[in-house]
């Protein structure tokens, strides 16, 4: 099923448009007065069932980084859970238990991104060290060791048969690497400054970027075209993008405290989430599809936001982290999101909802 079917996307939410949907008409101001109601109440309509809301709760603090951490991943299969951060390490870890499972090491410099591929044998790192390492985590190993870029690697991610790997750096360019292989097969110089999240779409023919330079592009994959840019109407810095799961939508954070869904194809910005805090750090947020239609975030006044996808409000709010929260992900498969924290708390927090466990994806 699609995990985002029957999302209204014929309203437009962008800055210059009011946050409206079509459930929430407006009238225009000098629009005639409605008729009266009919004399004879019509039939009867059966009231729509409120949305559930979640219940998140906390169930482990994980602890074990010394410096600040940028990334936490679930495995595809749900079972690991992986971070990273300012020191030079990547800690796998069992979301379940709460256990520190191995260390993988390698890299001379920090961290920034971590990516799974698709089986979740392997676990792409992104460093400061200008490399890419390709680890298998069951054994701890460097499976490739990918050079080539000129300047610290910041985000990377697999395409969703983990054939290819894509990259960007804080030079702007990004690099597009045949995974098994090890080999870069095109560079783009993609952007004036810090590449800041790179993402494929579900069918891996297209790529979506954005970077300090304020700009959201769009590329094909094949050809490293750019097909469209995306917020150069907004004065945010935009520092993360991704792909909905149907890859119909693309989800922004920026630095004005506003997280946006993309009509990307309509060029066409649907709705914007608010109430967060996030002016200053590279903050990541995700979809959640396993209980309800989510869009979960982290921000600087150390809680995590979760908002309904469709109708935009916050449903609910976790409290617990002592610093900016700047990393969180969602499990595949189960009502879990694991955060992570900088500087005064450098701890993970697995958050799990057992009230809503076994409903599936929706």
């Amino acid at each position: 099923m699609d995990p985002l079917a029957g999302m209204d996307d014929s309203s437009t939410d962008d800055d210059n448009a009011s946050q409206t949907t079509e459930d929430d008409p407006q009238i225009p101001e000098h629009a005639p007065a409605p008729p009266p109601p009919p004399s004879v109440a019509p039939p009867s309509q059966p009231q729509s069932t409120p949305r559930e809301k979640p219940h998140y709760e906390l169930r482990h603090t994980l602890r074990g980084h010394s410096m600040s951490i940028s990334a936490v991943k679930f495995s595809p299969d749900g079972t690991l859970l992986a971070s990273c951060g300012a020191e030079n390490i990547v800690k796998i870890w069992s979301p379940f238990t709460g256990e520190l499972i191995r260390n993988l090491t390698g890299h001379t410099a920090g961290l920034s991104d971590l990516s799974w591929s698709s089986d979740s044998v392997y676990l792409a790192s992104a460093s400061d060290d200008t490399t890419i390492r390709i680890w298998e985590v069951d054994t701890g190993l460097t499976h490739k060791h990918l050079k080539g870029h000129n300047k610290w690697v910041f985000c990377l991610n697999y395409n969703s048969t983990a054939t290819l790997l894509v990259s960007g750096a804080c030079d702007g360019d990004i690099k597009i690497w045949d995974a098994r292989k090890g080999k870069c097969v095109k560079t783009l110089h993609a952007h004036l400054d810090y590449v800041t999240a790179i993402h494929f779409n579900r069918e891996s023919d297209l790529i979506v970027s954005c970077a300090l330079d304020g700009l959201i592009r769009i590329w094909n994959t094949s050809t490293g075209q750019c097909l469209k840019t995306l917020a150069e109407d907004h004065n945010a810095i935009c520092q993360q993008v991704q792909f909905s799961p149907n890859s119909k939508y693309i989800l922004s954070t920026a630095h004005d405290s506003a997280i946006r869904l993309w009509d990307y194809k309509n060029h066409r910005c649907l709705k914007t989430y608010t109430g967060h805090t996030n002016a200053k750090y590279c903050i990541s947020a995700c979809f959640s599809v396993t209980g309800g239609k989510w869009i979960v975030g982290g921000s600087e006044d150390h809680k995590i936001y979760i908002w309904d996808l469709q109708t935009r409000e916050i449903v609910q709010v976790l409290e617990g982290h002592q610093d900016v929260v700047v990393a969180v992900a969602t499990h595949p498969s189960q009502n879990m999101i694991a955060s992570g924290s900088i500087d005064s708390d450098l701890s993970i927090r697995i958050w799990e909802d057992h009230s809503r466990q076994g409903q599936g994806r929706s």
